[in-house]
């Protein structure tokens, strides 16, 4: 049964490619308003599990709702309607910007709202405006993205995501592709977006990040979820001895 603010709820999820199997029996749920941070080794499954999500890929098995409605039941999905409706719930910000090169950081932003949400240009512009200023990037409109810094692409394409209104927004891991100077640039965006109450699951190494923003942590290794909880817990004083190996450096510093 799916509570009236659970954003997402993912039961029993399994994707394979082949035989092999990526993701295996995970289950999770989102609130209205929180923040749920996952973390892992590379290879453990955290983006496919992303791309599952975002209708990227499809599942093998499992079970996902977003804002109430099945995007997937026991494997088996809704009509397009209703996935067309759950992909404009739905914003992804990945880890190498994917912006169109051949258009400005303007058109960016305003081209989606008009191609997804019908807007007209003057609509469109004004929302785009306004969250470059908010990204601190009002200056760039007219610029292409081969002359902003890998920190500025970034604000771009959050801003692009957030532009089409979405009730929770996807980040996997959104400073892999940047220098460690402009990481913290793109971390304090993400921090005021959990200020104001915007639903995430962020993918990210950043551990120190991931415990003093998630409201949630889930450990993924292997293609299953190892363990679950609030970040002083999972972090902090994780019980499973593979998230403490994972997680000794962290820990030791």
């Amino acid at each position: 049964m799916t509570t009236t603010n659970e954003i997402i709820r993912v039961e029993q999820l399994c994707k394979n490619f082949g035989t092999l199997e990526v993701i295996k029996d995970i289950s999770f749920s989102v609130h209205k308003g929180e923040v749920l941070g996952i973390i892992g080794p590379s290879g453990s499954g955290k983006s496919t599990l992303l791309r599952c999500i975002c209708q990227l890929e499809n599942v093998s098995g499992g079970s996902v709702s977003i804002c109430g409605k099945n995007m997937v039941k026991n494997g088996i999905y809704s009509d397009k309607n209703t996935l067309r409706s759950i992909g404009l719930d739905v914003g992804l910000v990945f880890q190498n910007f994917n912006l169109f090169p051949h258009f400005s950081v303007l058109r960016n932003i305003t081209e989606a709202q008009k191609i997804v949400l019908g807007k007209n240009e003057d609509e469109a512009v004004a929302v785009a405006m306004e969250l470059l200023k908010k990204m601190g990037l009002e200056s760039k409109a007219d610029s292409y993205p081969c002359q902003l810094s890998g920190g500025q692409q970034q604000r771009v394409s959050i801003a692009r995501a957030l532009a089409l209104h979405p009730q929770v927004l996807f980040f996997d891991e959104p400073t892999s592709a940047l220098d460690p100077e402009l990481t913290g640039e793109i971390l304090a965006v993400i921090r005021d977006l959990a200020k104001e109450k915007m639903t995430m699951v962020v993918v990210t190494h950043e551990m120190s990040f991931a415990r003093d923003t998630s409201d949630n942590i889930l450990f993924m290794d292997g293609g299953v979820i190892v363990e679950q909880g609030k970040p002083s817990d999972v972090i902090n004083s994780p019980k499973e001895e593979r998230t403490k190996a994972f997680l000794r450096r962290f820990l030791e510093k």
